[in-house]
């Protein structure tokens, strides 16, 4: 009980401390700004109306830094960000485990493409133009993402070299290509036959061009190039279906990246860090196995 009560004390420690240090993306201005955006919604959990992106700092725990990099890509389809279950409750676990996280707040679909994949791509290279600041290596800079921020993940592990991630500025220079993926109950597809329509109405339209629906695709957007990736994934997720995770599985496979996909009978969707869930609430205990295979964590 003692070790528990520790644990989550040095959890709420360790979020109180990073709320101090976040980080603006885009100090030159944001591309393609709107014009009198207002100001942020914030209901409870979600937050929406995001016009000034910024990556919040959740330093790797000072007893076993591993001197490994996630940025951490909350979901909430597009509309909205899942900043708490799906962000801040992430970015402490990995702080734990002797990861330095970084929370993206990235615009949404009121924005639309390529906005978010601007945000992500930015996010990579300023951890790696200041990876010394940040006491961590540039290649081990990882991205994780869950629902449709599983999406924006994956988009950052196959579109790492997309013109539209680009804006002109110095730092497009950098690499955007992370180094390893971490996707949890991804949206992947823009099929419709599989795809969590919502998040592509979001994020594309309500009437994009099959170009830009293959783009966004991600599947389809896979090359040996792309990072090692886990993906975790409930079979009764009832808004995300676990076609997607296969779908992209399959695509890794084919181009020989080394990947694990991780599948539960239960959980549903928006599993994050939630107990009672059976053995899908056990996921955070199989990433951590496989950050530590790959050596992303002190042994």
């Amino acid at each position: 009980m003692r070790k528990l009560f520790l644990s989550l004390l040095f959890l709420v420690a360790a979020g109180a401390h990073a709320q101090t240090d976040v980080i603006d993306l885009w100090p030159e201005g944001v591309p393609n700004a709107r014009a009198n955006p207002g100001p942020e919604h914030v209901d409870g959990d979600r937050i929406s109306n995001v016009s000034r992106p910024t990556l919040i700092v959740y330093p790797a725990a000072i007893d076993r830094p591993a001197r490994t990099a996630v940025i951490v890509c909350p979901g909430g389809g597009y509309e909205f960000l899942s900043f708490t279950r799906e962000g801040r409750q992430y970015a402490q676990w990995l702080s734990s485990l002797g990861i330095t996280a970084f929370v993206l707040k990235s615009r949404l679909g009121d924005y639309g493409h390529p906005a978010p994949l601007q945000d992500v791509l930015r996010a990579i290279r300023t951890v790696r133009a200041q990876a010394e600041k940040f006491g961590v290596a540039p290649d081990r800079i990882g991205v994780m993402g869950s629902s449709a921020g599983g999406h924006l993940a994956a988009s950052a592990a196959t579109l790492y070299d997309q013109p539209a991630g680009r804006t002109g500025a110095q730092l497009d220079a950098v690499s955007a290509r992370p180094d390893f993926a971490i996707l949890m109950y991804p949206v992947i597809t823009m099929d419709p036959s599989a795809a969590h329509m919502g998040s592509r109405q979001a994020l594309l339209g309500a009437h994009p061009s099959a170009e830009l629906v293959r783009l966004m695709s991600v599947e389809k957007q896979v090359t040996a190039q792309t990072p090692p990736t886990l993906l975790m994934h409930s079979q009764d997720d009832g808004a995300v279906p676990i076609e997607n995770s296969i779908l992209f599985f399959q695509a890794l496979t084919r181009a020989h990246v080394p990947a694990e996909m991780v599948f539960f009978e239960r959980g549903g969707h928006g599993m994050g860090m939630n107990p009672g869930l059976g053995n899908a609430s056990n996921w955070p205990r199989r990433a951590e196995d496989w950050l530590r295979y790959r050596h992303l964590i002190v042994q």
